[in-house]
């Protein structure tokens, strides 16, 4: 199963059940708050880039609300 059809899966769960997915996943990480660290100019290249495509029309952006609604569809 891609990631994606796991969160689609798990974006139907009931709320609470959703609620201890995460908390199970947050838990099994070694230490959350130490993410592998980003490469910053690639983030500020890849962040310019998504904003050309966006003022171009290239791409169409998603509101929070239709990502979601996407997600659970």
């Amino acid at each position: 199963m891609s990631l994606d059809q796991l969160a689609a899966s798990a974006l139907r769960l009931p709320p609470n059940e959703r609620a201890c997915l995460a908390e199970s996943l947050w838990e099994s990480l070694t230490d959350p708050f130490e993410i592998i660290p980003a490469d910053e100019s690639a983030n500020v290249r890849l962040a310019v880039e998504r904003d050309r495509q966006v003022e171009s029309g290239e791409v169409n952006a998603l509101t929070h609300r239709e990502l979601m609604s996407r997600l659970r569809a």
